[in-house]
């Protein structure tokens, strides 16, 4: 398991040949059905991106990201996103690549 600020990366070995991804973004979370999309679309993006050992990996927003008030999506708040997935992704990437 892995954290950064917004979200938990789980981590179970499988017996395929590749890796699988699941996103888990709640509604208490993201309030918008926009910001959830995004989150998982920015999640498959980075994870089809990602050289990967074959386990199975879940990513669970676990801090509010934004509120019903501010706007659903933001360049800004796509941009914090994708560098947290990103360090998540390559975290595992090293891993995976270790002898």
């Amino acid at each position: 398991m892995q954290r950064t600020p917004h979200f938990v990366l789980y981590i179970r070995d499988n017996q395929l040949g590749n890796a699988r991804l699941g996103v888990v973004a709640a509604k208490r979370f993201a309030p918008r059905a926009a910001t959830r999309n995004a989150i998982k679309r920015v999640s498959r993006e980075l994870f089809r991106q990602s050289v990967l050992p074959c386990k199975d990996f879940l990513v669970r927003l676990s801090k509010p990201v934004n509120t019903k008030v501010g706007p659903a999506t933001t360049a800004q708040l796509k941009r914090e996103l994708r560098l947290e997935l990103t360090l998540l992704f390559q975290g595992q990437a090293m891993v995976g690549s270790a002898p």
